[in-house]
């Protein structure tokens, strides 16, 4: 549900000064941003709730809640950050209102349910839930509780991946030393990762695989989230260079030859 701003008006006159002190201090997105009331919104009690929370925890632990369907060392929230509720990291929040859309890769209309199977398939070089699972449901439950009051066909604003301009073309050599000094002390100098810690593998086996759109966004999303806590804090050609490196190293291929097949349900189930 969207706030008009004659809502908010009341609100500051009943809240006097008390209100006034705490809305000078707070940034005018925490305060007025869609996007946040829907992230911050009080989940709705029952089964509803219990699924959209279901929903969140296979994002932030999805090895644990559908290790069946993953390969990579890695769960959703390696690139959507925050549970999804990071603004260029990755978010989920309004994007259940771009769906079903068109997608370049499978030249075809996708749902949702798509595009979740997609992930698992790519960045989790894994294989598909099936659209009717468990897994599947609960994830697009939370995403879509997160996109509460989002535009149909245009969701939330200033949610996407930021635009990189590097001045020269990217240089996988200038990236190693960034990378050494910058990134190893979470990844890894072999880009292994730290499972314990929760900071996913860059490059080698378990990784995401050489379809995954982080080998095309890898930029963008290190630009403005990396190093973790400091996002920003590189520049367009750093961000450019060290991503160069780390997409310079070996990682699984995905095989699109492979046959995705989802167990028969008796016409009942439907």
């Amino acid at each position: 549900m969207r706030y008009r701003p004659g809502t908010f008006a009341a609100l500051a006159l009943l809240g006097a000064l008390a209100v006034g002190v705490a809305s000078a201090r707070t940034p005018a997105r925490a305060v007025d941003d869609p996007a946040m009331v829907a992230a911050r919104a009080t989940l709705p009690p029952g089964p509803e709730g219990d699924l959209i929370r279901e929903g969140r925890a296979l994002i932030t632990d999805t090895q644990a809640h559908a290790g069946p369907y993953v390969k990579a060392g890695m769960s959703c929230d390696a690139c959507h950050l925050e549970a999804g509720t990071k603004a260029h990291g990755g978010s989920f929040l309004g994007i259940a209102a771009n769906f079903p859309q068109w997608n370049k890769r499978a030249k075809r209309f996708i749902t949702l349910a798509d595009r979740l199977d997609e992930c698992f398939l790519y960045s989790m070089n894994g294989t598909a839930p099936p659209p009717s699972s468990r897994e599947v449901i609960a994830m697009i439950a939370y995403i879509t509780f997160l996109s509460r009051g989002a535009e149909i066909g245009t969701g939330f604003p200033d949610q996407g991946f930021v635009t990189v301009n590097a001045p020269n073309p990217p240089d996988p050599k200038a990236g190693a030393t960034i990378y050494a000094a910058q990134c190893s002390l979470c990844h890894g100098a072999d880009g292994a990762g730290n499972a314990a810690a929760k900071f996913p593998p860059l490059w080698g086996s378990a990784s995401f695989n050489d379809g995954a759109g982080m080998n095309t966004k890898m930029a963008a999303f290190v630009k403005a989230n990396m190093p973790l806590g400091r996002g920003g804090s590189l520049t367009d050609q750093q961000a450019a260079d060290v991503s160069a490196f780390v997409l310079s190293h070996p990682r699984p291929h995905f095989d699109g030859t492979r046959a995705i097949a989802f167990p028969p349900e008796p016409a009942a189930f439907f």
